[in-house]
């Protein structure tokens, strides 16, 4: 018997999740489908702010897992050093992400999506799951879009982002996040997040298209890093595993509505700009989204930052 709701979300990180939590707040029958079982390993810097948690409804003194307060960043831009005053948190995803579905208090259930019909009514996934309304949060190879957005203009190859990045459990004393832009001609920058718990995420990231033009890999940008990070002992005589992953950077025109399905988060590629952070646009594209569902509105992304800057200084 095919399961029926009235949302079927794919994809259970920030994007989908908060999506779910503001169309359960409102009475609103959904279910999250994901590939992966949670709590799930996701490295990633982590970067979130104050407006973030508050969007969701939540403080952070009520945040039950480790979470780092940044008031200032080392910055480093090609030889131009110099600190940076901010207002960040850095949260480890594999908590964050199984915290806030649930938040939410909806079902969810591991599926791979393979097949997706659209009828005048809804959506059926793999002749299992029926939803009058479809939200695509799969992240940047999101079924849905396979399925229902690949004709769109939505994937500019050059706004393609590709990195490599590590999270491990590592003693440290450290209290800064220290970032390296521009560093031996690498188009992008490199990272190092010190997170409460002994635990530090590192990477680098960059333009997929610039780094393929000058006949560059993104491997050697990591062994620099690696390289680095033992120079200025931050972290010595540590054995990484780091995993590769991409996105894509916000893009001036970007189909996310089609009938009753919408797009979210890196699904929609809308990290941003100037530093590819996605899980404050994440968030807002999924409560967005669900607002849409509810109101049965059009779906926009009007008000959500394409640039992280502010953010960086502690404006929002």
């Amino acid at each position: 018997m095919i399961k029926k709701t009235d949302v079927i979300i794919v994809g259970g990180g920030p994007a989908g999740a908060a999506c779910a939590l503001a169309l359960r707040r409102s009475g609103a029958d959904c279910l999250v489908l994901d590939q992966a079982t949670f709590p799930r390993i996701k490295p990633c810097a982590g970067w979130i702010t104050p407006s973030v948690i508050k969007s969701l409804g939540a403080v952070i003194s009520d945040y039950p897992y480790g979470i780092t307060h940044y008031k200032r960043f080392q910055v480093v831009i090609k030889r131009w050093k110099f600190g940076l005053n901010t207002d960040q948190y850095a949260i480890r995803r594999v908590e964050f992400d199984q915290w806030l579905l649930r938040q939410a208090g909806v079902p969810v259930e591991q599926h791979t999506v393979r097949t997706i019909e659209s009828s005048p009514d809804g959506y059926t996934i793999d002749g299992e799951y029926f939803g009058n309304h479809l939200v695509g949060a799969g992240g940047t190879y999101c079924p849905v879009f396979r399925n229902l957005f690949k004709s769109t203009p939505n994937r500019d190859r050059c706004r393609l982002i590709i990195a490599m990045e590590d999270e491990f459990r590592y003693p440290h004393n450290q209290k800064q996040c220290r970032l390296w832009f521009l560093q031996d001609r690498l188009p992008g920058y490199a990272w190092f997040v010190p997170k409460a718990n002994n635990i530090i995420n590192v990477g680098v990231g960059g333009s997929a298209a610039q780094i393929k033009a000058r006949g560059d890999g993104l491997k050697r940008h990591w062994q620099r890093l690696v390289e680095k990070l033992d120079t200025i002992g931050l972290v010595s005589d540590h054995d990484y595993h780091p995993i590769a992953h991409s996105y894509y950077l916000r893009q001036r025109q970007t189909v996310v509505q089609r009938e009753r399905a919408y797009l979210v988060g890196d699904a929609a590629g809308l990290a941003t700009r100037d530093m590819g952070e996605g899980i404050g646009t994440a968030i807002a594209s999924g409560m967005r989204a669900a607002t849409a569902i509810l109101e049965d509105g059009e779906y926009r992304l009007d008000g959500i930052g394409s640039y992280s800057w502010l953010s960086l200084l502690g404006f929002r």
